[in-house]
């Protein structure tokens, strides 16, 4: 699967708190958060259905991949998405082993896995 995607029970507001204090854990910080549900609505259409999308970076590990190749910067920063469906909510993110595979560079393949591993740990102890 080119995603990783876990459900939880806690409102959408306990997660996106919860995500940002283990994200920090890890030296991650939300550059951005772009709620969906609200901005269409601004627009005059209709949504219901929380949808949040985190833009999140470590710094460091940024900086580490870019000096291997400029080409990463296409999948920065990371991406996890908070959201409703049906009766329960979920967080998950697009794997970076799988985006980095796709600019086919070994020297990324240890440093992707380690960034999705330290992500994973967050989304499940925001679940």
């Amino acid at each position: 699967m080119f995603h990783f995607t876990v459900n939880t029970e806690k409102p959408v507001s306990q997660i996106l708190k919860d995500l940002e204090e283990n994200l920090s854990k890890e030296q991650f910080s939300i550059l951005w958060s772009f709620n969906i549900k609200d901005k269409l609505n601004a627009k005059g259409l209709e949504y219901n259905q929380d949808f949040y999308v985190l833009e999140v970076c470590n710094p460091f590990d940024a900086k580490e991949v870019l000096s291997i190749t400029n080409q990463v910067g296409y999948f920065l920063p990371c991406k996890i998405v908070v959201y409703g469906e049906q009766e329960t909510n979920k967080i998950g993110m697009v794997k970076p082993t799988t985006l980095m595979s796709i600019l086919d560079d070994a020297n990324l393949d240890s440093k992707a896995n380690e960034i999705e591993q330290r992500l994973v740990k967050c989304i499940d102890r925001s679940k």
